[in-house]
């Protein structure tokens, strides 16, 4: 039989249902005989994007004529549907924000409290800075008739007080008046083969270093156009000059740095020796306490105050470093430049001799200016644009650049006010740049420590 027959047990146990095959065999049944539904697909919404409110109203309005008469009668559903209209937004009525139609006036003498909340601090936000406008052409030239072709001098330096530019121009010293433009001749030396090899103004902006190729440094009175002293010491010429109140520190080709007094009769107070060629380059920091040194060695020295031995010997220069300038901003922080084969500004922490930051020029780098009232150093450079380069500091992204001179720009000197710089070239020409920003209201309000020399009390012997 192909339909199965279904059996009861005779005994006492509870009875099974046990299914048999066509061949006999039992097979244990299902326990219960629920019909299986056929599976299908159901579309389930996502209910957190629908409002069942809105939506049965919008239905119900648009079921009008399905509506009977008992409920449109009815005076409390047709006061809920308003209301209900009214919360849900869905009425026909002025909102709060609209597009097309202004906001309703406020009452007449409302008084918003929080207007004084939001706006108090408004006052207190910075102004936005201007961007500067930087000339690329420079403001003045002037000829300096046989300046010359030397990387290892120092013969140009502008007066801290009296704004008078000195140059050394073969063998002798010129002065020019930046507020007149007069021009007078300081000095000339009176030996042959005898030429200028540096200049350096004092603080007081009366007295004039002057270094010549005869191993003598000259002190000279500007005012009066005469030679107050000779000073002695090195054994060749003096390329490197600068001033720390009364102590006047020279540097020579025969490699050492000699410290004069000029009050004393016995003016040599301290001979530093630690280059092992011609000192290039020589700074005193602005607060006096240390001094900084280049040589043709690619040495950079720090030395102290009151040590004649170098507290740091920096060698990370490829080549001579004669471009020397200490930081306005930061007391211990120098910028240093070197010649031809190395061609990077770098710069030092003095108190620790650590080199901070190094940023390759491309061009040999003769000279170094920091701006005193922003964050900004300018360069000048030789072959083979013989430019000006304006950086921003630290992130040392250039600025400006300023072209114009022929040959490599050798010196640089800032004007008093800090916003002019003037250039010397080997072209024969000075050229005036205004690159630096002038000084703030607050800056300008500051009293300056630059007229508080020593040598304004003393007497030069």
């Amino acid at each position: 039989m192909e339909n199965s027959i279904v059996r009861a047990a005779a005994n006492n146990t509870p009875s099974r249902l046990r299914t048999m095959t066509c061949d006999g065999t039992p097979r244990k049944a299902p326990l219960s005989a629920k019909k299986t539904k056929p599976q299908m697909d159901r579309f389930i919404p996502a209910r957190s994007a629908m409002d069942l409110d809105v939506a049965n109203f919008n239905l119900l309005k648009e079921n009008n004529g399905q509506v009977n008469a008992v409920d449109t009668t009815s005076s409390p559903k047709v006061e809920y549907k308003k209301r209900l209209a009214e919360g849900l937004g869905t009425e026909k009525a002025p909102r709060i924000l609209a597009f097309k139609n202004k906001a309703p006036a406020p009452p007449e003498g409302m008084q918003n409290n929080l207007a004084a909340l939001y706006s108090q601090n408004a006052a207190q936000r910075p102004a936005k800075k201007n961007f500067r406008n930087i000339p690329q052409a420079p403001e003045r030239i002037l000829d300096a008739p046989e300046l010359l072709d030397d990387y290892y001098l120092n013969l140009l330096d502008w007066g801290p007080m009296n704004n008078v530019v000195a140059v050394a121009l073969g063998a002798a010293v010129y002065l020019w008046n930046a507020n007149t433009g007069d021009i007078e001749q300081l000095m000339e030396c009176s030996e042959e083969d005898d030429y200028i090899t540096s200049v350096s103004w004092g603080a007081d902006g009366k007295h004039i270093a002057v270094g010549t190729s005869s191993s003598t440094v000259q002190i000279w009175d500007a005012n009066r156009v005469k030679q107050i002293r000779s000073l002695n010491g090195h054994s060749a010429r003096v390329g490197a000059l600068s001033w720390n109140n009364a102590i006047l520190s020279s540097g020579g080709r025969d490699s050492i740095i000699v410290n004069h007094d000029v009050r004393q009769r016995e003016h040599v107070t301290a001979v530093l020796r630690g280059h092992e060629q011609e000192v290039c380059g020589l700074k005193w920091s602005p607060n006096g306490q240390q001094l900084a040194s280049g040589g043709n060695d690619n040495l950079l020295h720090i030395w102290d105050a009151s040590n004649d031995r170098p507290t740091h010997r920096i060698t990370s220069h490829q080549a001579a470093v004669k471009a020397l300038a200490w930081c306005p901003f930061q007391s211990n922080l120098l910028a240093s430049g070197g010649g031809t084969a190395d061609r990077c500004i770098k710069f030092t922490n003095t108190h620790t001799g650590a080199v901070l930051n190094s940023i390759d020029t491309a061009s040999q780098v003769c000279a170094l200016q920091w701006s005193r009232h922003e964050r900004e150093i300018l360069s000048s450079h030789g072959f083979s644009q013989n430019q000006l380069c304006l950086w921003k500091y630290p992130s040392m992204v250039k600025v400006a650049e300023f072209t114009g001179h022929t040959s490599r720009v050798l010196h640089m000197a800032q004007s008093p006010d800090g916003t002019t710089v003037v250039s010397a070239a080997a072209d024969e020409t000075l050229r005036f740049w205004r690159v630096f920003a002038e000084a703030s209201v607050a800056q300008k309000a500051k009293p300056s420590s630059t007229g508080n020399s020593m040598l304004r009390s003393i007497n030069i012997r």
